[in-house]
This record gives structure tokens, C-alpha cells and sequence, in this order.
């Protein structure tokens, strides 16, 4: 009863700060994760235990339907290169740079444990990326690859976690194994959202004039999809986003307009209320994470975050920026088969922009909450309470850092391409 109540009260201030979020001019997660760490310290607020699973539950599969079920889908596949690379390579490779770092930079940190800890943060959130993005007049282009990559990243850095959690618990690290249970997941989840997808649309062929029954099948359908997956032990985040692409095609044929309408007035609300009770929550824990480190380890451990964080962003920019020249390089040597699109390159502005956008944020959170108390033999899992701390410190610092500074990039970069334009 006492954590419904801290619902309701945490909900009430989400509606309440977004209004003053855009009387102020803030973007609303940061204003919403900078007054949820306040309210952590409140010595009366009790601690709300978040559990891994049913934040993956209750968040991910709305979230990941309506943004697979509003993406574009030949914008999609036009930038389906780039959102590939940057959502299963920029991943892995995040997760080996970061663990490099921590391994050779913070004590008592093992290979295996260190890459646990880059796993953690090797997918970015766009749920924060894109919340704040909104309204400062980016590019489609630039939208479309932040909500491709989101959709599928979370897949990839999941199968990395699996694997580096494996490896700490005394399993051996075999590549070919590994990367055959990466493309099963990928498939099966695949193969997992399809069906329920023409599930879905056998269901709504019949009801879709009865709009109440019409809009609770697709409220409900993200949610079963993603148990079913799960279930089968493949990628239920593939499986969502494949169901949303479906259910998008197959809807712009059959549903009247005022369908449309009504059933989109829902979802704003609900990923509204969804996506502020995440950036709330990431700011409350923070005041019961640090009550488990050491008073003169704070410092260091803030400081190795930091480096974390700017290590993460120079492999993300890097990797764009390669991106970018092997897309102009493809694009030039196609010899008259234009394999890639003109409208698939990145300009300067673009580059810049997805490089600024990779904010940590909730499934960063739910995966290092998620590590297990325990080893198999009983004793307690190495240096947990550290890669919770480290990662919690690099997803408030990319949140708060990043996303106060992106706006102003953005401007910057406007006025300069106004200015070489006229």
C-alpha cells in the first residue's frame, strides 16, 4: 500500500514538473531525474525496490511497440546500414572499450566483471535521447537512426551482459557459441513477433470496428509478445518491434481515421506517464545506491564515471564519423548500382548530433540492478555494489551532462548551416 501511494505521489509530480519543464525551458527528463535524486534524500521517503524484471516488463514493451509502430518504414530501411551498425557493432565495441578501461583503472576489477560493467552501459536510451530532441527541429533522418538503433540495441547489449554474467559464474567465453546464440535470439524473437503479428491482425480484421476492443488487443498484444518471447528464451525486445512494424503496415490499410486518432490520444498518454515515472525513478535510486559504497570511495568511484562516460562518447563518435566516410565511400564506388542511397549519408550536423544523442538510461539501470546477489557456489557476486554505483553515476552523468548540452549543440549547429547557406 505504502509503494502504491509513492506511485500515485511520483505520478503526480510527473505531470506536474512536465508543464514547469516547458514553462522553464528544461528538457523534462532532466528536470524529472535531477528532482527524483532530490527526493531520494527526502530522510522521511522510503526506498522503492525496483525489480529488474518487471521493468523490463512494464517498460520495454510499450515503449519499444509505439516506437517501432511510428517509425517509418522505408525511412527505416533507407538508414537500416547505419541503424545496424550503430545498434550491434557500436554495442559490442562500446562494451569492449569501456571494460578495457575498467579493468586497467578501477581496483579489484576482474576481465569478466569488467565487461559485465561495459555491457551494462553499452546501449543507449532513446526514450531520453529522443524526449529530449523533441522539438528542437532535428533532422527526420537523425530521429528515424536514434529510434532504429534504440529498438534493436537493447537486444545486443543484453546477449553481451548474458555472456559477461557467464563468465564470472565460471563459464568459458567461446565466440562461435556466443554469436550463435546472438543470431538465435535475434531470430527467434524475429520469428516470435511475426506470428503474433498476424495473430494480431486476424484478431483486429474482425473487431476493428469496435474501437474499445480494437485499442485494448494492441495495449495488450506488446506485453503477451514480449512474455511469449521471453518464455522461448529468445529476444523479446525483437519480437515487440517487429510486432509494432507489422501492426503499423497492416493498420494504415484497415482502420478509420478516427480509430487512428483515438487510439494514438491513448498511447501519448500512457508512454507520457511511462517515460517520466523512468527518469523519476533513475534519480530516487540513486540516494540508496550510495548508502552501500564506502564515504572516501565515492569520489574515486564518481571520477572513474566520468572517464567511463567520456570514453563511451569518443567510441561512439568515432564509430559515426567512420560510418559516415565508408557510407561516401560506398556511395561514390557503387559504378552505377546504387546500392546505397543518397538519402542514407550522414552529413557533419548529423554526425554530431547522433554522437551527442547516446544518453544512458533505464535498461542501463535495470541490468546492473539485475546482477545477482549470488555465485552459484553461495558466495556473494564480486564488486556488485561498485558496477551498480559506477553504472548509475554514468547514466545521471550522460542524462544530466549530455542532455543539458544537446540543445545547445543543436542551435549551434543550426545557425552555422544557416550561415553557410546564406
Amino acid at each position: 500500500m505504502e509503494n502504491y501511494s509513492i506511485i500515485i505521489f511520483i505520478l503526480a509530480i510527473v505531470i506536474g514538473l512536465s508543464a514547469f519543464a516547458d514553462t522553464i525551458k528544461l528538457p523534462q527528463p532532466i528536470l524529472l531525474v535531477i528532482v527524483g535524486v532530490a527526493i531520494g534524500f527526502i530522510p522521511t521517503m522510503t526506498e522503492i525496490e525496483i525489480n529488474p524484471e518487471i521493468i523490463f516488463l512494464i517498460f520495454l514493451p510499450p515503449l519499444l511497440y509505439d516506437a517501432s509502430f511510428n517509425i517509418s518504414p522505408k525511412d527505416f530501411k533507407t538508414n537500416i546500414n547505419t541503424i545496424g551498425t550503430l545498434a550491434i557493432s557500436l554495442v559490442f565495441l562500446t562494451t569492449i572499450g569501456i571494460a578495457v578501461v575498467a579493468y586497467f583503472m578501477i581496483p579489484g576489477m576482474t576481465w569478466p566483471l569488467a565487461f559485465v560493467l561495459g555491457a551494462i552501459l553499452s546501449a543507449t536510451d532513446a526514450v531520453a535521447a529522443i524526449s529530449i530532441t523533441k522539438g528542437l527541429g532535428i533532422s527526420h533522418k537523425t530521429l528515424t537512426i536514434l529510434e532504429g538503433e534504440s529498438l534493436i540495441n537493447d537486444a545486443s547489449a543484453l546477449v553481451a551482459y548474458r555472456f559477461a554474467v557467464a563468465a564470472v559464474m565460471g563459464s568459458a567465453f567461446i565466440i562461435w557459441k556466443a554469436t550463435l546464440q546472438f543470431l538465435l535470439l535475434l531470430g527467434g524473437g524475429f520469428l516470435v513477433g511475426f506470428v503474433m503479428a498476424k495473430i494480431l491482425s486476424f484478431i483486429l480484421n474482425r473487431v476493428h470496428k469496435n474501437a474499445n476492443v480494437t485499442i485494448s488487443f494492441m495495449l495488450l498484444m506488446p506485453f503477451v509478445t514480449y512474455l511469449i518471447a521471453e518464455h522461448l528464451h529468445v529476444s523479446g525486445v525483437i519480437a515487440v518491434v517487429i510486432l509494432g512494424l507489422a501492426i503499423a503496415r497492416f493498420s494504415k490499410k484497415i482502420f478509420p481515421e478516427s480509430l487512428k486518432n483515438q487510439s494514438r490520444s491513448l498511447w501519448d498518454i500512457i508512454i507520457f506517464l511511462l517515460n517520466g515515472l523512468i527518469f523519476i525513478l533513475i534519480g530516487l535510486n540513486f540516494r540508496y545506491i550510495l548508502k552501500n559504497i564506502d564515504d572516501h570511495m565515492i569520489l574515486p568511484y564518481i571520477g572513474y564515471a566520468v572517464i567511463i562516460t567520456i570514453v563511451a562518447l569518443l567510441i561512439r563518435m568515432a564509430r559515426i564519423f567512420l560510418q559516415k566516410i565508408n557510407l561516401q565511400k560506398a556511395f561514390h564506388n557503387n559504378k552505377g548500382k546504387r546500392r546505397v542511397s543518397e538519402h542514407a549519408l550522414l552529413d557533419f550536423n548529423n554526425s554530431i548530433i547522433l554522437s551527442w544523442s547516446g544518453m544512458r538510461g533505464i535498461v542501463s539501470l535495470a541490468i546492473a540492478i539485475g546482477i545477482p546477489k549470488e555465485l552459484e557456489d553461495g558466495s556473494p557476486f564480486p564488486e556488485r555494489t561498485v558496477i551498480i554505483f559506477i553504472s548509475v553515476a554514468v547514466v545521471l552523468l550522460t542524462l544530466i551532462g549530455q542532455g543539458l548540452t544537446l540543445p545547445w549543440i543543436v542551435k549551434k549547429l543550426s545557425i552555422k548551416k544557416e550561415e553557410s547557406h546564406s
